[in-house]
């Protein structure tokens, strides 16, 4: 005679006595769709970052007597060192959801404890190389935008405007991806409070 209770089943064995038989738990529906998720975003990201180049012809004053000289210019992403940094945080990300969606339909009840420890650090990696990313490429994004007078560096924004809003939205997918791993991090630290209880 059997009976289910909170994912465990009684069981009565020959001479009456009880004994609780865990039953293989189901990968959580909600971790399930954060991971997706996050794999998607950071994988759009990239390949928005990736495909993102820009040629125009700039007017160049030499001096100030010579009319302008046309040259031609390009933007492409790995020109900033920020840019590939956001570009191989989010390969990493999207690399990392894809295998951890892996483990967590493939591990088994006596593997799944310290599965769960692995993949909750992993986790917390991935949030904090995201958004260290998101934040260096924001602030490069930012100067291109602005420009900044002190150092000379002029706006180029104003420019290459397809490049920038590209940029924009890539870092926008990215920081959405590394909210989705942020949940997962808050997901787990629930679940592990639930047990201790």
């Amino acid at each position: 005679m059997e009976s289910q209770n909170n994912g465990k089943v009684s069981a009565v064995d020959g001479v009456g006595s009880k004994r609780e038989v865990a039953m293989p738990r189901k990968v959580s529906s909600c971790d399930l769709i954060l991971r997706v998720l996050a794999l998607l975003l950071t994988l759009v990201a990239a390949i928005v970052l990736g495909v993102d180049k820009q040629t125009k012809v700039v007017p160049i004053q030499i001096a100030p007597t010579l009319p302008p000289l046309n040259v031609e210019a390009q933007a492409k992403w790995h020109y900033l060192s920020a840019f590939v940094y956001a570009m191989v945080s989010n390969i990493i990300a999207c690399s990392y959801a894809a295998v951890s969606i892996l483990m967590a339909m493939g591990t088994r009840n006596a593997k799944k404890g310290l599965a769960q420890t692995v993949v909750l650090l992993l986790d917390l990696v991935m949030v904090a190389l995201l958004f260290s990313a998101n934040g260096a490429a924001f602030a490069i994004g930012l100067m291109g935008y602005k420009g900044n007078s002190h150092v000379r560096w002029n706006k180029v924004c104003n420019v290459f405007d397809k490049f920038c809003k590209q940029v924009a939205v890539s870092v926008v997918l990215s920081i959405l991806g590394s909210v989705a791993f942020m949940l997962l991090v808050a997901l787990a630290a629930v679940t592990l409070h639930k047990r201790c209880k």
